[in-house]
């Protein structure tokens, strides 16, 4: 039997009825991403002992009162030395992001802007580049430039720089088929005027886009090289150098190899998870289809 209809002043209190709000699709990502950069800054002011501090009668502890994620090889609190190193690892991966970003962009677009002559060039040398694995480029670099938090920074940056250029590279040519942009050009705009007035500002979010993907693995490079020795100053604490010295303790001390591994796993989950709202409210198209 069909329901009676509701009578006409009902009808228009229901429709009249506001929505519910539902919960933002940004309220956790981003709340974990603020307790991240939370963390990366207090990190060293919060944690409980001297990540320094060296107790040998105190080695490979357990989790424990005063020791709540235990001690490693040396004694040195583990806890403290994970919050001393999320500052470092936050610190060289937005940093690697931001160079990488400026570079490769920066060059890329200069160099289109420039003339077919010298975008060749350098779009031939950054394929060049772009052949090889970005963390061997960026042992390759480190080598040439040593230890310590800028060079690290400054061998991820370069690392991934070429990706950028080849993003801003695919945004010209797309962009400069646009009438406003012939327009200009029939009307003798300079180069550099259009660069900046009609084609920067409507590249800017496909290289958001793929900042938000580059930062997560700069992340992991910067845990990497740190594992192999080529990051930091030895005595710096950070996450990749926790995993390599605990390893060959891991049957005794599991803790001193999971509390980075962990940290680092969630917080490369976190940003790709950020990066993928970034991505979608930069991409409209691909934010429809969600």
């Amino acid at each position: 039997m069909p329901e009676a209809p509701l009578p006409g002043w009902r009808q228009a209190e229901a429709e009249a009825e506001p929505a519910l709000p539902t919960a933002s699709p940004w309220r956790t990502p981003l709340l974990l991403l603020g307790l991240v950069a939370l963390l990366a800054l207090l990190g060293p002011l919060i944690a409980p002992q001297d990540p320094l501090w060296q107790d040998l009668a105190a080695r490979n502890l357990p989790p424990q009162p005063g020791a709540s994620l235990g001690t490693d090889n040396l004694g040195r609190d583990v806890l403290s030395r994970l919050l001393a190193g999320a500052r470092i690892t936050v610190l060289v991966a937005v940093g690697a992001t931001a160079l990488a970003l400026a570079a490769g962009a920066g060059l890329g677009l200069a160099a289109l802007a420039s003339g077919a002559l010298p975008a060749a060039l350098v779009f031939g040398l950054i394929d060049m580049i772009r052949a090889l694995p970005s963390v061997l480029l960026g042992l390759a670099l480190m080598v040439a430039l040593g230890t310590g938090v800028g060079p690290v920074t400054i061998a991820i940056g370069l690392s991934f720089a070429p990706t950028f250029a080849v993003v801003a590279r695919q945004a010209w040519l797309r962009e400069r088929e646009a009438a406003y942009v012939e327009a200009a050009v029939a009307s003798g705009t300079h180069p550099a005027v259009i660069l900046r007035r009609h084609i920067a500002p409507n590249v800017a979010g496909a290289l958001i886009t793929q900042a938000a993907i580059i930062l997560p693995r700069a992340v992991t490079t910067e845990s990497v090289l740190s594992f192999l020795g080529l990051g930091v100053s030895p005595e710096t604490p950070t996450w990749g150098r926790m995993i390599a010295a605990g390893l060959p303790f891991v049957e005794r001390a599991p803790h001193g190899v999971l509390a980075p591994v962990l940290a680092l796993s969630l917080l490369t989950l976190v940003l790709a998870l950020a990066g993928d709202r970034i991505r979608a409210a930069a991409d409209p198209l691909r934010a429809g289809t969600r």
